[in-house]
């Protein structure tokens, strides 16, 4: 029986893309400008394309900023920015603080010497100056172990300073990281969560790849309109994350397209995965409660392909890609497994924007 080779498709470089349109329109290649364009590159927020359209070629650094704050919950350089300074601070007094308290118990311990000295002198007779030194090393001692509490309470200031600031880090990367329509990992997350799956080998044949696409996406909001839309992408987003574990990677890739990622199930779980999400929606009603608009039905293609069946992220990408292209093909509405000779007379689309 021969064998039928897939073809390696050819991957469009968006990242380039982007870079010459920024270029074109002389904008400067920074990150926050990069994030904007890859955002209404890839169309997940129609608005913000529309608005980043009608800059033109003249659109100035305040404009796009401006745009960033108003799409973009933080704006990324500003907040790494203060809080380094914010760290960079507290580590400078703290700093200062230990060397304070090293020069303390330095005198110290230099006092102790002295005093030891003193009381071990044969010259020294008179119990009132034995007394006095006594005395003068009991208030060294109270002090020192006074200071010694006051330089603990201030580390433990700082300290809680500075944990105050990674938890503000740590929230704004959960915020860069999540889609705001749906609450769902965005993007950005995907392509971490992806790249970082073939760090090691072990487990592979045990994690997959699933990519979900709505069929039909753009009849819905030609007919009823971006607003309707939305609303119909948020409900998909939560109803694949509730047919889920709550441990289970979930994301909204762009536009109407999602990924999962499964770790720790075997190919007949993932297909009994992605049944369920796919029946799951179809037996959905999208309706207007108020005009009784029926939007239905809402129906979705899935794709999917094991981690052991590829040598690394990109190839894993293009097989689910591949099985999903399938899915669409055949008929909709189903879920396919990737196998090999399946070939696909179409450009795929890369993966990898944010790495």
């Amino acid at each position: 029986m021969s064998t039928v080779t897939t073809p390696k498709a050819q991957v469009p470089d968006i990242a380039g893309q982007i870079t010459y349109a920024m270029r074109s329109m002389g904008v400067a290649p920074i990150p926050r400008n990069y994030s904007l364009f890859y955002e209404a590159y890839i169309g997940s927020n129609p608005a913000l394309t529309r608005e980043l359209a009608a800059l033109g070629s003249k659109a100035t650094q305040e404009e796009l900023d401006a745009l960033g704050d108003q799409y973009f919950d933080h704006n990324h350089g500003r907040i790494i920015e203060t809080a380094h300074d914010k760290v960079r601070s507290e580590l400078e007094s703290l700093l200062s603080l230990l060397q304070h308290e090293q020069n303390s118990m330095e005198n110290y311990s230099k006092l102790l010497v002295e005093t030891v000295a003193r009381i071990s002198n044969k010259n020294i007779t008179s119990n009132n100056i034995v007394g006095s030194v006594i005395k003068v090393l009991q208030d060294a001692t109270g002090n020192t172990a006074a200071h010694g509490e006051k330089t603990a309470q201030s580390v433990s200031r700082h300290s809680e300073e500075m944990n105050q600031v990674r938890q503000e880090l740590d929230e704004y990367k959960r915020i860069a990281n999540t889609d705001s329509l749906t609450r769902l990992s965005n993007r950005r997350a995907f392509d971490e969560k992806l790249s970082s799956l073939f760090d090691s080998s072990i487990g592979l044949h045990l994690t997959s790849l699933v990519l979900l696409d709505i069929d039909h996406f753009k009849r819905i909001n030609d007919t009823y309109g971006h607003p309707v839309g939305d609303k119909i992408l948020a409900t998909v987003g939560n109803l694949i994350r509730s047919n889920v574990r709550k441990d289970v990677f979930v994301a909204r890739t762009g536009g109407e397209e999602f990924a999962i990622i499964l770790e720790g199930n075997n190919v007949d779980e993932v297909m009994t995965i992605c049944e369920r999400i796919r029946l799951s929606l179809e037996n959905t009603p999208f309706r207007n409660s108020r005009s009784g608009t029926d939007y239905g039905p809402v129906n979705i293609s899935i794709g999917y392909a094991m981690g052991s069946q590829s040598s690394g992220p990109g190839e894993l990408y293009a097989q689910s890609d591949t099985a999903l292209y399938h899915a669409k093909e055949t008929g909709r509405n189903r879920s396919v497994f990737f196998e090999e000779g399946m070939q696909k007379n179409y450009v795929g689309k890369n993966w990898l924007i944010y790495k």
